[in-house]
């Protein structure tokens, strides 16, 4: 039986680099990965809305309700990530991201629709990360911020990559209205409503 609206319990977590979106081992193969049921005593029926791969980081929503899980993860809803990439990204690199670029996708080749982009000129003020990433002796880095209304798998990191970009730190920090503002990795926080 469907729980009643009032019911459902919602949270807003920042996940740390190195977890899965998960809550427990699916087979013996993850005995040594990081889940999200270390991180807090969530509910029971507790699902995470869309994902982050194991080496991005930042805002994820978990709910109990799957109506609001379909909603956010339709076409409707903003995700915005700043991604830290390898090398000084061009404009024309920008312009294709925001056209679209294409990328495969469960062994197919895959079109992104146009998106929002555009190159921070300042480094955002993000939480450390737990493993360090390159430093400039290595060649020079840049940050640019991505809104999407899509979600492919890795989606991120393949269209960076197809521009000749490849992402070194991904990090969601806004999905539609809702930013991770001051949260730190590991942080839960549970509001009600959602949206």
């Amino acid at each position: 039986m469907e729980m009643l609206n009032n019911q459902h319990r919602h949270y807003v977590i920042y996940k740390p680099y190195g977890f899965l979106s998960q809550f427990k081992s699916q087979d013996s193969k993850q005995q040594s990965k990081k889940f999200l049921g270390e991180l807090f005593n969530f509910p029971m029926g507790i699902m995470a809305i869309g994902r982050l791969d194991e080496k991005s980081e930042g805002l994820l929503l978990l709910t109990t309700d799957g109506k609001m899980s379909a909603l956010v993860n339709s076409q409707k809803i903003e995700k915005e990530y700043y991604a830290q990439i390898d090398g000084d990204i061009s404009e024309e690199a920008i312009e294709a991201l925001q056209l679209g670029v294409e990328i495969g996708f469960e062994g197919r080749k895959y079109q992104t629709k146009p998106c929002k982009v555009f190159k921070l000129e300042q480094v955002p003020d993000l939480p450390v990360r737990s493993k360090k990433i390159r430093d400039d002796r290595h060649g020079p880095t840049s940050w640019v911020s991505i809104t999407l209304n899509e979600g492919k798998f890795r989606q991120v990191r393949k269209m960076t990559s197809a521009v000749g970009f490849p992402t070194l730190r991904l990090v969601r920090v806004r999905i539609g209205s809702i930013h991770f503002n001051t949260m730190l990795p590991g942080d839960v926080i549970e509001i009600n409503p959602l949206f």
